[in-house]
């Protein structure tokens, strides 16, 4: 059913198949979203901001990663140490050459891009569990690298950033740092958008569905693969950097494996291949644990409490909880958030025909 479309929709050329907002009202509900998240602070207090700023830079990371994973058919288990990587590099720009921050954030980006690019160029002849494990050994070895470059990273104590500042405005505070995050969002979710039309997109979308047949095409999967994870290593890097400046302190613990699988986590459950779905995915990994541990409170203190120690045990519950959905989306739902809302559109286009 996502595939269908209401009577009176018709696409009479392929710049109106391809477009991004297939509808009027797609593009009021974006006008809508944008307007609602920017007036956030006049409503929300500094901890509902701050999950809001949460979600906005992991899905601008995850995005980068379902470009590498959804729309390539490649794997990548270290994501989180270009995360990493993007943070460590802008605060050290800022640092050592006193870059402005609004420039150390795309120029880390860039930075990242071009690591990834040295990990991806091997890693592009492999496939299967041996990318897996490549992309595993490129997690460890910048994890290394972090621990041991106390010039770049600070070593064990970490690094100080700076706040973001453009033009004497400082967002030091949730409530202006909101705005930096929603418009890197709204610049790189578009970015992703329009590059999926265009015919390197639609390139890396052949590599996914059978490289051999992409092959005969023509297309250099050397080539593609190796731009994925340059592409998803810069997403990371943005990411990262703004990451740095939210926290104002960067901490070399931060980037385990642990993160790469949530990264990864936040892929499966929005939905492969989906733009919408990677902001989904980040969203729903970010509230899960809120919820949780909404639910432990209220839970506190009764019989259910005192048989199971919910209290003692709520961080280890937080990390069943995401394990567990992941599970629970690949069983149930492998298409993600993202497939089951399509879903829904195309039964209230189609209602009350079943046809």
């Amino acid at each position: 059913m996502s595939g269908l479309a209401p009577a009176g929709d018709y696409r009479s050329s392929y710049q109106e198949d391809t477009t991004i907002f297939p509808t009027r009202n797609s593009r009021i509900a974006l006008w809508v979203g944008i307007v609602l998240v920017a007036c956030a602070p006049l409503v929300f207090g500094r901890y509902e901001l701050g999950l809001l700023i949460n979600i906005g830079f992991l899905g601008i990371a995850a995005l980068g990663l379902n470009i590498l994973v959804g729309f390539t058919g490649q794997i990548s288990i270290g994501h989180a140490a270009f995360f990493g990587f993007g943070a460590f590099m802008s605060a050290w720009l800022h640092e050592r050459w006193h870059i402005p921050v609004v420039l150390c954030i795309p120029l880390a980006g860039v930075a990242t891009a071009l690591v990834g690019l040295v990990f991806g160029a091997p890693a592009a002849r492999l496939k299967g569990l041996y990318l897996a494990i490549a992309t595993l050994a490129a997690q460890f070895i910048l994890e290394d690298f972090f621990a041991r470059a106390q010039w770049f990273t600070g070593g064990v104590a970490g690094r100080i950033t700076e706040p973001f500042e453009l033009f004497g405005w400082r967002a030091d505070r949730e409530e202006s740092y909101l705005y930096v995050v929603l418009a890197a969002v709204i610049i790189m979710y578009v970015f992703a958008a329009n590059l999926m039309r265009t015919r390197d997109g639609r390139a890396l979308v052949a590599v996914r569905d059978h490289y051999l047949s992409a092959e005969v095409m023509g297309i250099n999967l050397a080539y593609y693969r190796t731009l994925s994870f340059g592409i998803a290593s810069f997403y990371a890097g943005v990411a990262g950097a703004l990451y740095a400046h939210y926290l104002l302190f960067v901490s070399v613990e931060a980037f385990n494996i642990l993160f790469s699988i949530q990264f990864l986590g936040m892929v499966i459950i929005g939905g492969l291949g989906s733009i919408m779905g990677s902001l989904m995915g980040a969203a729903f990994m970010v509230l899960l644990p809120e919820v949780v541990q909404s639910g432990a409170d209220a839970l506190a203190g009764g019989a259910i409490d005192r048989a199971l120690r919910i209290g003692s045990s709520i961080s280890f519950l937080r990390e069943m909880a995401v394990g567990a959905a992941i599970i629970l989306f690949l069983i149930f739902e492998p298409n993600g958030i993202a497939h089951r809302w399509r879903m829904i559109k195309a039964y209230w286009k189609l209602y009350p025909y079943s046809h």
